[in-house]
């Protein structure tokens, strides 16, 4: 991916965003809106991209998914009325459906706050060991043998810590805190998730 247009700062409008959501789930006096979710969502787009062919296949899926959120958020209110609706039409568990795309979303923000996490706790400039650890933790257990193997190859593709945040537009102070802002915000807005699905008995594991 070339590098993001001069003033472009993905990691801070993944952060600012994320906290916002995040304080809208720990007030629990409003539903969490497809709208901005999505928006957010989309956002995080940018950093798939700038890691490379390891993690194409998860930009491409992500990519997919949030766009179909972003266009369900126009006839659909919120992310609770969205599941509600799936479940109405017996379709929760169909490929495409919204519900289904979801949860795909809700896994690549999940991958991206372990990838942080790890980053933010490994020392070093090289970016394999914490994005195997975000992949095997995240997406591998729902990923069959030859996703797995490629991925495994592509990590050796990976740019390093410098080159992402030179292609990020941050330098490592502001990277850093951006990353923690983002691990911090990401847990609420991730458990919402889950818990949606949860209550209404369908599990988060297909």
């Amino acid at each position: 991916m070339a590098d993001l247009n001069v003033g472009e700062k993905p990691l801070r409008n993944i952060s600012e965003s994320f906290k916002a959501l995040a304080a809208t789930v720990n007030a629990e006096t409003t539903a969490v809106e497809v709208a901005p979710f999505s928006r957010a969502c989309s956002f995080i787009s940018p950093l798939f991209g700038c890691l490379g062919i390891a993690f194409k296949f998860a930009e491409m899926d992500y990519v997919a998914k949030v766009n179909d959120l972003v266009e369900s958020s126009k006839s659909i209110a919120s992310l609770q009325v969205l599941v509600d609706k799936d479940i109405e039409s017996d379709c929760v568990r169909k490929a495409g459906s919204h519900s289904r795309n979801l949860l795909r979303v809700k896994r690549g923000i999940d991958m991206v706050r372990v990838l942080f996490e790890q980053i933010l706790i490994t020392e070093g400039n090289s970016l394999r060991d914490p994005a195997s650890k975000a992949y095997a933790q995240v997406f591998a257990p729902h990923h069959g043998w030859a996703i797995r193997k490629a991925v495994g190859a592509g990590m050796y593709a990976l740019p390093s810590k410098a080159q992402l945040l030179r292609k990020l537009n941050e330098d490592e102070a502001s990277a850093r805190i951006f990353m923690q802002d983002y691990v911090a915000a990401s847990a609420p807005v991730i458990q919402y998730v889950e818990k949606l699905f949860f209550s209404r008995d369908l599990g988060i594991d297909w």
